[in-house]
């Protein structure tokens, strides 16, 4: 009689955890790290120091990573019937919702914790920005373009590294009378700051539509709406706009400011990179829509690529 083989042990917390966020899937804090570093170089006309460059690299993996556990949690009834999600550790019912959200908190405590080391106008901020994360998930049962809101979640760290680097003194964000001053705060990140969160937020749509395209049977199915599904026969046409949209307002805006032409070879390098996309989705498969999406974080480090180049090479 043949033995038995044994049945795999199962993951322990600590694999567990690592799933939930994600941690072997990291093109996804890539994505929010380029455009956050590439603002923190423009905010300080080049290097801006290595304190600000490991709080908003770590504070982005930890923020994205938080981020995970809310929208699994969020979408754990939902994951259930897509069959890239069915797995996920809170879907499979292997982590309990509110230990999700408990390491979820840790994580967004400790991003917060590197927040505090910078100054008064960039910690309030934060909080705007972790309201737009926990909206977000949410969003996908009421608005037709929630990559929009994503959009904004995945940006706001650029308003921040500006916000980090120019904003003033504790004191010069208090009135007279002692009271917290919002005018301040606001003024402690220019204009050019929500200009490239414009442009940014179109790269977000650009991606984020090619990841909806692989779920979009799914998705229509349980009544999720997404970008793929709002702009149908012109999905394609849509994603290749919202690129053609980010890189025509990021070269508009820094032209300008960064020197040299190594900038204008990173934002080719990256046009380069959306014809081809191009080829990916034309056909809708969902294996060159998904390979689409995991390679953005090379088109988002060309522009990062070119704007530190053209600081440093000058």
């Amino acid at each position: 009689m043949a033995a038995t083989l044994p049945a795999p042990a199962a993951p322990g917390r600590l694999a567990l955890y690592l799933d939930l966020i994600r941690w072997n899937r990291p093109a996804g804090w890539l994505l929010l790290l380029w455009p956050s570093l590439g603002a923190l170089w423009i905010a300080a006309g080049g290097f801006p120091g290595w304190h600000l460059l490991a709080v908003f690299t770590l504070g982005t993996i930890l923020m994205r990573s938080a981020g995970c556990c809310v929208n699994d949690v969020a979408d754990r009834d939902f994951d259930r019937h897509v069959k890239r999600t069915a797995q996920r550790p809170v879907t499979s019912g292997r982590i309990a919702p509110r230990e999700a959200l408990a390491v979820g908190a840790v994580l967004a405590l400790a991003a917060f914790g590197l927040v505090l080391t910078t100054n008064l106008a960039t910690t309030a901020w934060s909080f705007v920005a972790l309201a737009v994360t926990l909206v977000y998930p949410f969003a996908k049962r009421y608005v037709s373009m929630p990559q929009a809101v994503l959009g904004v979640a995945f940006s706001f760290g650029i308003p921040m590294a500006f916000s980090a680097v120019r904003g003033g003194p504790a004191w010069e964000l208090f009135t007279s009378g002692g009271a917290f001053s919002l005018q301040a705060a606001w003024a402690s990140v220019p204009p050019l700051a929500w200009l490239l969160l414009l442009g940014n937020l179109f790269w977000v749509i650009a991606y984020d539509t090619e990841y909806a395209m692989v779920d979009r049977d799914d998705d229509l199915k349980i009544g999720m709406k997404t970008s793929a599904i709002t702009l149908g026969r012109f999905d394609v046409v849509g994603v290749l706009a919202s690129y053609a949209l980010f890189l025509a307002i990021w070269t508009l805006a820094l032209r300008p400011l960064v020197p040299g032409w190594l900038f204008l070879a990173g934002i080719a390098a990256a046009a380069a990179q959306v014809v081809w996309h191009a080829t990916l989705i034309h056909d809708r498969t969902r294996e060159g829509c998904f390979k689409a999406f995991r390679l953005n974080h090379w088109l988002g480090f060309a522009v990062f690529a070119g704007i530190v180049a053209g600081y440093t090479f000058a």
